[in-house]
């Protein structure tokens, strides 16, 4: 099929660049001091709604996407080059969601634009480092790893107008009459296996209006539980304006129009209950084969219609163009001119800690971690910056009010230390992959 209204997605932003260890030395300068450089910053993926993407097809057999990476960091203060971003293009309509089931993003308008994975930040040289008291530093900051993730991604056709009906009931048939789709039409159910979109344009020249029809594949009784691809098919009347319940006048599979109705608004108002309050035309189909007119009026039929011969097919169109019009109308009164702008996943920010298995305790927050991302933790000088750094981000009140105590162990990135109150909270000495030499320094340091 080429038409696919669900697929998976693997996103993974670019790396940043690492900085430079460097020092400066040039003939008749020896002591130059250092001049890494930083390293880029890694490329960011979007997720655009264009209008030229029908399906998510592409998604299918291949979905995943990488932006590029960033440049590593060069002596001279020269910085890597960022990495290029990564635009991914999706239909209109597309929601995104986690493998959870959280809604993401919706992306219901041409351009609307959502970063799914965020670029690694580049790492500072060592030349970010210089202090008047610390006038060599021989240690730099490692980059950041870009986000990567796998989401779940669903189309949901925009439409203004949805018919909805029985198989074989004439949607095909009539989305072909009044617009220039050209879906599959024959005399056997379930011709129709994936929607289509026409545009109807109805009106005096120059005052005419445009709307969008969306040929929904045939319903079921038990669409609502899945029966009959039913999900598939009833997601794409979610976003429709109004909704055109088409019955079959011929009595299809012996159902008599007052059944089908009957079963039509059960299996809408059990997939979602809103729907039974959207605008909705009853409409009979193939009126060319049927004439029993009080049994229309018994089930509150609004008009009669034969794709085939065209009659009623001009009233038809008047109808949905009052009730169309109506609706955007009041759409556009609601949003009073003014765009909406939903944050649907914002970014955690300061330190979180977290209880592992062991009983350990886990520091997480892109600001901790970036404070022991540097390329040499058993420098004296990195180990006095990492204990001064995580001081002033607050770590140590967030780990009194997880409820640390004296002796835990403490996970922080590459960083492990076991937790000292009369310390000032942190540890240095234990530092995972210190030789002993480094670790008796380091703890005396801490304890001035």
């Amino acid at each position: 099929m080429s038409f696919v209204d669900e697929a998976q997605l693997h996103v993974k932003a670019g790396d940043g660049g690492a900085g430079m260890v460097s020092f400066r030395r040039e003939p008749y300068i020896t002591k130059g001091g250092p001049d890494g450089g930083d390293g880029g910053r890694g490329g960011d993926v979007w997720l655009v709604a264009d209008n030229n993407v029908a399906s998510l097809l592409g998604f299918r057999d291949h979905p995943h996407r990488r932006a590029t990476d960033g440049k590593h960091g060069l002596s001279k203060q020269k910085h890597g080059g960022r990495g290029g971003d990564l635009v991914v293009r999706v239909p209109v309509g597309t929601s995104v969601r986690s493998l959870e089931g959280t809604v993401l993003a919706d992306l219901t308008q041409a351009g609307d634009r959502w970063m799914a994975a965020e670029g690694g930040r580049g790492g500072r040289g060592n030349s970010r480092f210089l202090t008047n008291a610390r006038r060599a530093p021989a240690f730099a900051e490692q980059a950041e790893k870009g986000e990567e993730h796998w989401f779940n991604v669903e189309l949901k056709l925009l439409a203004d107008v949805a018919l909805v009906g029985f198989p074989n009931a004439g949607k095909s048939t009539l989305i072909s009459r009044i617009s220039a789709a050209k879906p599959k039409i024959a005399d056997y159910p379930f011709t129709t296996l994936e929607p289509h979109l026409g545009v109807v344009r109805f009106g005096r020249e120059g005052d005419e209006t445009e709307f969008v029809v969306a040929d929904i594949p045939g319903l079921v009784e038990g669409a609502a539980e899945g029966k009959g691809l039913g999900h598939k098919f009833l997601r794409h009347i979610e976003r429709a304006r109004a909704l055109v319940l088409l019955l079959d006048l011929a009595s299809v599979e012996g159902r008599s129009p007052g059944d089908q109705l009957a079963v039509l608004l059960d299996e809408l108002g059990r997939y979602r209950p809103e729907l039974l309050e959207r605008p909705r035309l009853v409409v009979g189909s193939k009126s060319d084969t049927e004439t029993d007119a009080d049994a229309d009026a018994a089930i509150g039929m609004d008009l009669r219609i034969s794709a085939v011969t065209g009659e009623g097919l001009p009233a038809l169109l008047r109808r949905l163009v009052e009730v169309v019009t109506a609706n955007r109308a009041e759409e556009a009164e609601a949003a009073g001119g003014r765009s909406q702008i939903v944050i649907h996943r914002p970014l955690p920010e300061g330190v979180q800690v977290t209880r592992s298995d062991d009983g350990s305790w886990v520091v997480q927050g892109r600001a901790a971690l970036r404070a022991v991302a540097l390329s040499d933790l058993t420098d004296d000088e990195a180990i006095d910056y990492v204990q001064a750094r995580i001081r002033n981000l607050g770590v140590e009140r967030a780990l009194v009010r997880a409820g640390v105590h004296e002796g835990d162990l403490i996970h922080l990135g590459q960083l492990t230390f076991t937790y000292h109150r009369d310390d000032g909270g942190l540890d240095a000495a234990a530092a995972a992959g210190l030789d002993q030499d480094r670790r008796g320094r380091s703890s005396r340091k801490g304890r001035r």
